[in-house]
């Protein structure tokens, strides 16, 4: 019988190689990344574009009437009129110039209380209780007040707008001062700073971001008091063309007018902001994702 030799076992397993397909492996890119890019000042345009064109629609269509409301482009129209004879530029430096002594003895009255008030308690005594009591007067009511007292010329308008920005900012700058971190004093204490050196290079620093936020609501006030400062007794600014413009019903003069407030209340907050970032940049804030 005849026996068939089997080729010896090998010990070890014989491993060829597996060719493996080409794969066409694509990178992960994040989902935040995948997404187009739509440009920041195109997103903030669009609202107010489709609102004047729902505006210009409802006017072209009759459905808004012109003795109600003026369409865009009347409105537009009679901006460029009022620019070309002169009335619109000079109302705005009158009224730029109301704002701008306002502020400015606001800053400085409303500031200075902050500082008595939140530096020293017996500055806190004497100032704090008065302020409060003052500011929940409507300012407003006092303009039959201020007109008896200063008259009808300009000094009225710049009390009432010298009010209207000085509480905003006492409060804020007030709740900065006092709002600082007790043991950033004490570290200042230990480094050895003097009481002018904590105030310089701790306590101001720290309350430096409530008063830019008090600055921009003064700001907003401060033209919300020109325009009611502007219709007593004006014979020039914003306000006395908005009223000249009641008294005829020109609804067009009235919106160009608003128009004219709100662009200039947001490149004052415009100003106020950049200046907030140019002195705030070693606060790490949130920007929004």
């Amino acid at each position: 019988m005849s026996i068939s030799h089997a080729p010896p076992m090998s010990s070890e397993p014989d491993i060829s190689p597996i060719s493996a397909p080409d794969l066409d492996l694509q990178p992960l890119v994040p989902a935040s990344s995948r997404r187009t890019r739509v440009p920041r000042w195109l997103r903030r345009t669009t609202g107010p574009v489709l609102l004047l064109a729902l505006w210009q629609l409802l006017s072209s269509t009759g459905a808004l009437q012109p003795d109600v409301l003026a369409s865009p482009g009347r409105i537009a129209q009679v901006a460029g009129d009022m620019v070309a004879d002169g009335s619109l530029p000079a109302a705005m430096g009158t009224s730029l110039q109301r704002v701008a002594a306002g502020l400015l003895l606001g800053l400085v009255v409303g500031t200075g209380l902050a500082l008595l008030s939140g530096l020293f308690r017996i500055g806190e005594d004497l100032v704090d209780a008065p302020v409060q009591m003052l500011r929940t007067v409507p300012f407003v009511g006092l303009i039959p007040l201020f007109i008896i007292w200063f008259g009808i010329g300009e000094a009225p308008k710049v009390a009432i707008i010298t009010l209207g920005v000085t509480f905003p900012l006492y409060l804020n700058v007030y709740a900065g001062i006092r709002g600082v971190d007790a043991q950033l004093i004490e570290a200042g204490e230990s480094l050895g700073l003097s009481r002018w050196g904590l105030v310089r290079h701790v306590v101001l620093p720290g309350a430096l971001p409530n008063a830019m936020t008090g600055l921009r609501y003064s700001l907003g006030i401060a033209w919300l008091a020109l325009v009611f400062a502007e219709q007593v007794n004006a014979d020039s600014g914003i306000g006395f063309l908005m009223v000249q413009a009641r008294d005829f019903l020109r609804t067009d003069v009235i919106v160009v007018c608003l128009v004219v407030y709100a662009f200039l209340g947001l490149l004052a907050d415009f100003i106020v902001r950049s200046l907030e970032r140019l002195l705030l940049q070693w606060r790490p804030t949130f920007t929004g994702r």
